[in-house]
């Protein structure tokens, strides 16, 4: 999975990467598969819609101040 985000922290978690980081886009890849990400998911998995249950990608960017584009703008 990829993120774009115009502004991340300096100390990211192990199963986060910067991939590019051009003209203010910085790209960033997750390895899905580390154990670290699925405990993150399990802590914040909501009812997104009746019966559906999920993680909200701004809760994710929220809990590591990563800000992520818009891309309805």
């Amino acid at each position: 999975m990829k993120l774009y985000a115009t502004s991340i922290p300096q100390a990211l978690p192990s199963w986060a990467t910067v991939v590019s980081n051009n003209a203010g886009l910085i790209e960033v890849e997750i390895n899905e598969q580390d154990p670290g990400f699925h405990s993150i998911i399990e802590e914040l998995s909501t009812e997104i819609q009746t019966g559906i249950i999920g993680v909200k990608a701004g809760d994710l960017c929220q809990i590591f101040s990563i800000e992520m584009i818009d891309t309805n703008e």
